[in-house]
């Protein structure tokens, strides 16, 4: 059942949103060759702790046994932080954080270049950021989830990537996983209607080659089927008649 939010619940859902968007503007400063994805956990978690009423979201989440999701390359999401997983130069490295404060969760992603990357690597971070922007573009009121999917699909398979289809957005607020599922690809005016209130998270994941998943024997990290490069952006979005508010800006 889908959970809509009243103006002071969504006003709650910003502050942690807040609280979020400078965790992730902090984790992509420190992003550098050298380090461990167990760092970079260790980091969010200190950070958001320091916040009164705010704790990670993913922590225990489903059993998920970190704070962040650190991905590397061609793990497309849920990559489990590690003390032997070490950054190299080149890499590039997604990383996905939730917050909780007050009662109410929020959840952001970002791709980082662990250096200087290829070209095709840094288009694909560009191309995904601009899918998103596109998504969150179409989250108006009377849209239905069908065009924020449409608008992300269309960015991406312009560039010649291809969209997961596998995985999903989906609603957030009192539970990390509400309905509507929110795809990044469909038709416009098809799926759930958006209405003032609908609070939910837009998550392009877009593969260099194929859109194809398979999940490692650790059950949680995800990878591309053909091994290339996949990168994932996202925020929190709240439908409003004045349009979309993100609500996981720094």
């Amino acid at each position: 059942m889908i959970q809509l939010k009243s103006a002071r619940e969504i006003d709650i859902m910003a502050h942690g949103g807040q609280i979020l968007g400078a965790t992730v503007a902090m984790l992509r400063r420190e992003v550098r060759a050298g380090m461990s994805t167990w760092e970079l956990d260790e980091m969010a978690e200190t950070f958001i702790r320091s916040h009164p009423g705010a704790t990670p979201s993913f922590k225990g989440l489903y059993g998920f046994p970190g704070s962040v999701c650190v991905s590397i390359n061609d793990e497309i999401v849920h990559g489990i932080p590690s003390r032997r997983r070490v950054l190299d130069a080149g890499d590039i490295i997604s990383i996905d954080v939730g917050v909780k404060y007050d009662g109410y969760h929020t959840d952001s992603a970002t791709t980082v270049a662990v250096g200087a990357v290829p070209d095709e690597s840094q288009r694909l971070l560009d191309v995904t950021e601009r899918a998103l922007a596109a998504g969150i573009q179409a989250a108006l009121p009377n849209n239905h989830v069908g065009d924020i999917g449409a608008a992300i699909q269309a960015v991406v398979e312009a560039s010649g990537f291809s969209i997961v289809r596998d995985l999903v957005g989906h609603g957030i607020g009192v539970a990390f996983h509400e309905e509507p599922q929110v795809p990044n690809y469909g038709k416009p005016k098809r799926g759930t209607k958006l209405v003032p209130g609908l609070t939910i998270a837009i998550e392009p994941m877009v593969n260099v080659g194929g859109p194809g998943t398979r999940t490692m024997p650790d059950r949680w990290t995800v990878v591309t089927v053909d091994g290339s490069r996949s990168a994932h952006f996202e925020h929190t979005v709240a439908i409003t008649d004045g349009g979309p508010r993100v609500l996981t800006t720094a």
